[in-house]
């Protein structure tokens, strides 16, 4: 049982600790692992407490540690409210269905989905699904494009006056380009999909494929002459040298491009969002500043706290995946 507890760093300092291992030694680990940052967190929910009273907004006081956490517990509660509506809506839907068949066995049937108000928490699921997306659409493009112009001199020089052109460019600045084209080319009297959410992904796509771009094609050119030279003792063709060489020599590069794309993804969804008004986290604080009750300032934090765990979990998920796949575990330790 120990040695399974062992295998969990946090947990490591106290199993050693009940073992008689060095006991000083690991409370000064403790100490510094989670001590210090947990005094870091304290000190800051209590400058924001003291400062949040000193700030009045045309809205009234702005929200503390305590409105904040108020706010949270009603989101949660609107939610159950939202959920327990839908399930009465369904079963209503059911029983009137039932009678109808009992009137006339071959009645036609029709089953209406549920429209109520979308939750803090549906919006959430909505954000990381188009997030997901935009991030995936330009992972396809990057990798295989950072691949070419890493093996390529040439056409890296061709292509690299117009990454250090658009890389730098604002989403808000592509968001009305992206809004005429998409209402333009995506006409469809049964879209799969909604026209406010192409719009978001190729938002979220042109703002975030540039680091995984350029981590890639500085991995792929970097590969050591060795395996160079061991793909041409070999007699490699192009694919095999790809898929054989290049990838796995490059991996740690790429990730780190992943996760640097992932975070400008997250970011970059959220002013998508509110401009385009696409269902999600950026949506909801439009609205709620739109809203102007009372309690928005305090949604409001609740959505700006919820954007910053979920970015961080987000990071430490990419970065998990990392240490799984990579072969260089130095470089996935941060």
């Amino acid at each position: 049982m120990s040695a399974m507890l062992l295998k969990i760093s946090w947990l490591e300092p106290f199993v050693k600790i009940a073992q008689g291992d060095r006991p000083i030694e690991q409370l000064m680990l403790i100490l510094r692992t989670m001590g210090i940052p947990m005094i870091g967190l304290i000190t800051f929910l209590f400058v924001w407490h003291i400062g949040a009273q000193n700030i009045n907004t045309s809205l009234g006081t702005f929200p503390g540690p305590a409105q904040v956490y108020e706010q949270s517990i009603n989101l949660i509660a609107d939610h159950k409210a939202e959920r327990a509506k839908e399930v009465a809506f369904y079963e209503r839907q059911d029983v009137r269905n039932a009678k109808k068949i009992a009137k006339n066995p071959d009645a036609e049937i029709k089953i209406r989905s549920y429209t109520g108000q979308p939750t803090f928490f549906d919006q959430i699921v909505t954000s990381l699904i188009t997030v997901l997306a935009g991030f995936a659409f330009a992972s396809i493009i990057a990798i295989p494009l950072g691949i070419m112009i890493g093996l390529n001199a040439t056409l890296y020089s061709a292509i690299n006056p117009l990454i250090q052109i658009f890389k730098p460019v604002s989403p808000l600045a592509w968001l009305p380009l992206v809004t005429m084209v998409v209402s333009a080319v995506y006409t469809s009297d049964d879209p799969l999909f909604a026209k406010s959410f192409i719009t978001s992904l190729i938002t979220v796509s042109l703002c975030s494929l540039w680091p995984t771009l350029l981590n890639t094609a500085v991995g792929v050119s970097s590969i050591s002459k060795d395996l160079q030279n061991v793909s041409q003792v070999l007699r490699l063709s192009f694919l095999t040298h790809v898929t054989k060489i290049v990838i796995p020599a490059s991996i740690p590069a790429v990730f780190t491009g992943l996760r640097l794309s992932l975070g400008i993804a997250w970011m970059v969804l959220i002013a998508a969002e509110m401009l385009a008004q696409n269902p999600g986290l950026g949506k909801f604080v439009w609205d709620e500043f739109q809203n102007g009750s009372s309690n928005s300032l305090g949604r409001i934090m609740v959505a700006v706290l919820a954007i910053g765990l979920i970015g961080f979990l987000l990071d430490r998920l990419m970065l998990m995946i990392q240490r799984k796949v990579s072969w260089d575990k130095s470089s996935a330790l941060r």
